[in-house]
């Protein structure tokens, strides 16, 4: 893929307030489930039986299953939903004080909910990028934008590990990140919950017009 692509990508960035929210939500999310990633494996092969990883396994990949159920979903509810999940996530880092176990099977259904819902928001945010930017070009950045995530977490965890990190240190480090992740979500939240509210609006005016004009007829 050419340089100028990238170019044009990121100067699309700046043409879309909601596309900017997005990939910035998009990177701190990714990024710090994959700074987790390899401690939380580590742990599974501490306390985990093989059974219970493959249930969380199995429980992801229903995704594709239960798409259609939430085709008619508001997007704005499915990053509340996003934001809620965020928030059990910091939380949970305190059970690492408390119960190592507890605390792993806990990150590890938080990591499969947050599995099935990023393909389910992807989906859904399709439709608010038709007038922003080409879907091409959208799933393009958002492919870009998981794996820069996906490298800068990897290596951050070797460094924390290289470095002997604890893990309570990594993950209030982790919260404090989180802490800003939620806070863009939820502007996130408003502006979409906004945006399906005035389509709402236009909506429903456009169907009293109509039915006003069959009723006169």
């Amino acid at each position: 893929m050419p340089t100028k692509h990238y170019i044009y990508l990121y100067k699309s960035l700046g043409n879309s307030k909601l596309l900017k929210l997005q990939v910035i939500v998009l990177f701190l999310t990714t990024y710090i489930d994959w700074v987790l990633m390899p401690f939380i494996t580590k742990l599974e092969g501490l306390y985990l039986p093989v059974l219970a990883i493959s249930f969380y396994m199995l429980i992801g990949a229903t995704d594709g299953l239960i798409q259609p159920l939430f085709k008619k979903v508001k997007i704005y509810k499915i990053y509340l939903f996003v934001i809620i999940l965020d928030i059990t996530q910091m939380l949970s880092y305190f059970l690492s004080d408390v119960n190592m176990v507890v605390f792993t099977y806990t990150i590890l259904s938080i990591f499969t909910l947050q599995a099935i819902t990023f393909e389910i928001s992807r989906i859904h945010t399709i439709d608010f990028m038709k007038e922003e930017i080409e879907i091409k070009d959208y799933l393009m950045l958002r492919s870009f934008v998981v794996s820069v995530a996906i490298i800068g977490g990897a290596v951050s965890a070797m460094v924390l590990d290289y470095f002997d990190a604890k893990l309570i240190t990594t993950l209030y480090t982790l919260g404090i990140l989180g802490f800003f992740a939620i806070l863009i979500e939820y502007k996130l939240y408003k502006k979409l919950k906004t945006i399906v509210q005035e389509e709402d609006t236009i909506t429903e005016k456009q169907r009293t017009l109509l039915n006003e004009k069959i009723t006169l007829n």
